[in-house]
């Protein structure tokens, strides 16, 4: 029997119950329906005792179609777990960075996400590895090259590099009488970098969430809509999420991002894409809205996801 731990975030623990809008509590009962013994456990509660890394833990169980867990903390070392999915939400701070350091010292357990890879990885930054599906950007807290940049292309978005969720995103054009204002905001008056890219005018017919597994492009995805006050996607609703399958081309042409991806020890990411443009590249905690994808596609993506990490991690341990 496979023995998996789950770190969540302190919200999700603090209501924790089955969510069908909650990428985690569809994998845990997945992994709970095929026999795994599967535990929960969120940053605060992890710890180093010389080099060996603990985890303070609940035991997770199944009752009436839904999951529950135990309220009996169990001190666990990680190394005693076969699968790791560190999954806790940004803001990537310096809570965050400490509780990824813990896990330089996990020798066995395989831990999807790494949270090595994580740490190195800004989900809006590091979406540069990929320029060549992006379109024109720049990562700058200067208020000239931001300007600049502007004046360029009279329309931009600036993006915080540490948020979620849309959470800071702001949409500037040329001659916004805040435009000052809204730059000095966004960058602490030029003392933090923020990712500025050009606008795409498409986005107001959404963006579309692309999904990474290993080395594949799963050929699921959702378009997300903006609502009617805001420019971009910004809140989980059935009314905002229709789907949009990917083509061939498409499904071939990502298909270098994901083998980059899992090369760096991201085997799951969500790519957001507007106009065959890659906007950013979901590392953390990436949404992979299943029940959205299970309702369009007629399919149990929980069970495929978890199957592939059964399979593809855990019989070579």
């Amino acid at each position: 029997m496979k023995k998996i731990l789950f770190v969540i975030d302190k919200i999700e623990l603090k209501y924790f119950e089955f969510n069908n809008l909650v990428t985690n509590f569809w994998m845990i009962k997945s992994f709970l329906n095929n026999g795994c013994d599967v535990y929960i456990t969120t940053n605060p509660n992890l710890s180093l005792k010389q080099d060996i890394p603990f985890a303070k833990c609940y035991e997770t169980f199944m009752q009436d179609g839904n999951i529950f867990y135990k309220n009996v903390l169990i001190e666990s070392k990680i190394d005693d777990f076969d699968l790791v999915m560190f999954r806790p939400d940004p803001p990537v701070d310096i809570d965050y960075i400490n509780a990824t350091y813990i896990f330089d010292f996990v020798k066995k357990a395989e831990v999807i996400n790494s949270p090595r890879a994580i740490r190195d990885f800004n989900e809006k930054l590091h979406s540069v590895y990929f320029k060549e599906y992006m379109s024109d950007n720049i990562v700058t807290s200067s208020l000239k090259e931001i300007e600049d940049f502007l004046s360029m292309h009279k329309q931009l978005v600036l993006k915080p590099l540490n948020r979620c969720f849309g959470s800071g995103v702001m949409y500037l054009h040329e001659g916004d009488p805040n435009t000052r204002t809204i730059i000095n905001t966004m960058t602490n008056n030029e003392t933090t970098l923020v990712m500025v890219q050009e606008y795409i005018p498409e986005v107001k017919q959404g963006d579309i969430r692309v999904l990474t597994l290993g080395d594949k492009i799963l050929p699921y995805s959702i378009k997300k809509l903006p609502t009617k006050d805001d420019f971009k996607f910004n809140t989980h609703n059935d009314n905002y999420i229709t789907d949009s399958g990917l083509t061939a081309a498409e499904l071939n042409a990502f298909t270098p991002v994901a083998q980059k991806l899992n090369s760096l020890g991201i085997k799951m990411a969500g790519l957001d894409v507007i106009n065959g443009k890659i906007i950013e590249v979901n590392v953390t905690s990436p949404c992979y809205f299943i029940k959205e994808i299970n309702n369009l596609y007629n399919i149990h993506l929980e069970q495929e996801i978890s199957d592939y990490l059964l399979t593809k991690n855990l019989l070579s341990l």
